[in-house]
């Protein structure tokens, strides 16, 4: 079981800003994740994922967003949310919040092991620490 906290009104902000950074780039069979991450700074960057035909090269949206914070010279992460849109055949009319994939989990907390992720866990939304979501997470060092 992890351990969840409430939102905050800050964090209803980040999911704002990934919903509409992925509104306005929604592309079927191209866009359909934004992402949005908040710095330690308190600065914000969203982004969309790139689906590419070969699946294995999708970049997903909460890597690009973490780059652009990265390029920006932003290297502390607080929260990080993603979201989908609903693709046209979908009879959902707005963006639900996503849980992070295996490989953004991994992303996540490798550039910050203090980062919380905002997730929808047993019907609500939550946020909780990505090792929360990465028991056992992968190490190349040797631990003593």
């Amino acid at each position: 079981m992890i351990k969840v906290r409430a939102l905050q009104n800050g964090d209803f902000d980040l999911i704002t800003k990934a919903e509409k950074v992925i509104e306005k780039n929604y592309k079927y069979g191209s866009h359909h994740i934004g992402s949005a991450v908040r710095t330690k700074s308190g600065k914000i960057f969203s982004a969309v994922h790139v689906e590419a035909n070969v699946g294995r090269i999708t970049v997903c949206a909460e890597a690009i967003a973490i780059g652009k914070a990265i390029s920006e010279g932003e290297h502390e992460f607080e929260t990080i949310v993603a979201v989908a849109h609903p693709h046209p055949h979908e009879k959902i009319d707005k963006c639900w919040v996503v849980s992070p994939c295996g490989m953004c989990r991994e992303l996540i907390s490798d550039y910050g092991k203090d980062t919380d992720v905002i997730i929808s866990y047993n019907g609500e939304l939550v946020k909780c620490n990505v090792l929360e979501l990465l028991p056992e997470k992968y190490c190349s060092d040797v631990e003593s």
